[in-house]
C-alpha cells in the first residue's frame, strides 16, 4: 500500500552549458537518494539553456542516461534535457524509475518572442498525459506549458495526482513590489492546483547564461492552493519537502461537495 507521505527533493541548480551537468546531476541524485522518493530537476537540467547552433551537438540520446536510469533504483527522477526522439531534437522531461525510463512528456510550446529562441531549434510535442508512478499518477509539463488555458484543462481532465512543472524562468520585470515574473507564476501553479486539486512542483533554475539570469523560487503548492515551500531566489539549492496526499483527497472533496 502505497503511503500518504512522499519525500520530493527540489534541486533548484545552475546547469552548464556543456554535458558535464550529468556528472553533477549523479552526484545530487547519490547526495538525496536516501532522503528522498523523488529528485527533481529544472527545465534542460542536462543540456543548459541557451544552446542554440550547439544543440544538436549536445542534445541526449536515452540509451546515453543509463546512469540516471541505474540511479532511479533507489529514488525516482524527474529531469530536463535536450533529447533526440526520431531524428528530432525535443526540449524534453524524462521520469525514470525503478531502474528504467518510465516517460517522456516533449514541451508544447516552444517560445520564440524577445529573448526567447526555442521555435527555431527545437521541435513541439503536441500532448500532456499523465502517466503512473511509485508514488501515485503524475504529469509532467515544461516552463512555457503552464501559460497556456489548454494545459491546465488537460492536467485538470488527467487522472494525475501531482503535477512537475520544470522551468527555466529568467529574471525580467522588476516592479515597485519585487519580480513580477515570480508573482505571475505563483498565480500560474495556485490556478493549477486549485483547478487540478493537485500538488503543483515547481523547480526553476539559477544562474547566468548569455546574458540571461535565472531566478529560481521553486514552490510546493498543496491541493487547496496554499504555497508550503518556497526556495530563495538566485540561490544554487536544493530542499526536501513532504507532501501529505491526503490534502488532495481534501481538495477533491470539497470541489464535489462545495
Amino acid at each position: 500500500m502505497r503511503s500518504s507521505l512522499m519525500k520530493v527533493a527540489l534541486i533548484q541548480s545552475a546547469p552548464k552549458l556543456n554535458r558535464t551537468n550529468l556528472v553533477d546531476v549523479l552526484a545530487l541524485i547519490e547526495v538525496n537518494k536516501e532522503v528522498a522518493d523523488v529528485v527533481v530537476f529544472p527545465e534542460l537540467s542536462l543540456s543548459g539553456y541557451t544552446l542554440q547552433d550547439k544543440l544538436f551537438e549536445d542534445a541526449w540520446k536515452v540509451e546515453e542516461l543509463e546512469g540516471l536510469a541505474e540511479a532511479s533504483q533507489t529514488c525516482d527522477i524527474v529531469i530536463g534535457a535536450a533529447l533526440w526522439d526520431n531524428g528530432y531534437v525535443f526540449n524534453s522531461a524524462l521520469y525514470f524509475s525503478k531502474g528504467s525510463l518510465l516517460h517522456i512528456h516533449h514541451k508544447n510550446h516552444l517560445p520564440t518572442y524577445g529573448m526567447f529562441e526555442e521555435g527555431r531549434y527545437f521541435s513541439a510535442g503536441n500532448v500532456i498525459n499523465s502517466f503512473q508512478t511509485p508514488n501515485g499518477n503524475a504529469v509532467m509539463i515544461i516552463c512555457e506549458d503552464l501559460w497556456r488555458a489548454e494545459s491546465i484543462a488537460a492536467i485538470a481532465a488527467s487522472e494525475a495526482e501531482i503535477v512537475y512543472v520544470l522551468a527555466a524562468s529568467p529574471a525580467r520585470n522588476f516592479g515597485n513590489k519585487g519580480l513580477e515574473i515570480e508573482a505571475q507564476w505563483e498565480a500560474l501553479l495556485k490556478t493549477t492546483a486549485l483547478l487540478s486539486h493537485n500538488y503543483v512542483i515547481f523547480v526553476n533554475r539559477v544562474g547566468f547564461e548569455d546574458g540571461l539570469g535565472f531566478w529560481g523560487g521553486s514552490l510546493v503548492v498543496s491541493p487547496v492552493g496554499m504555497v508550503e515551500y518556497k526556495l530563495p531566489l538566485f540561490d544554487d539549492t536544493t530542499i526536501v519537502v513532504e507532501i501529505n496526499s491526503n490534502l488532495q483527497k481534501v481538495g477533491r472533496y470539497l470541489a464535489k461537495n462545495f
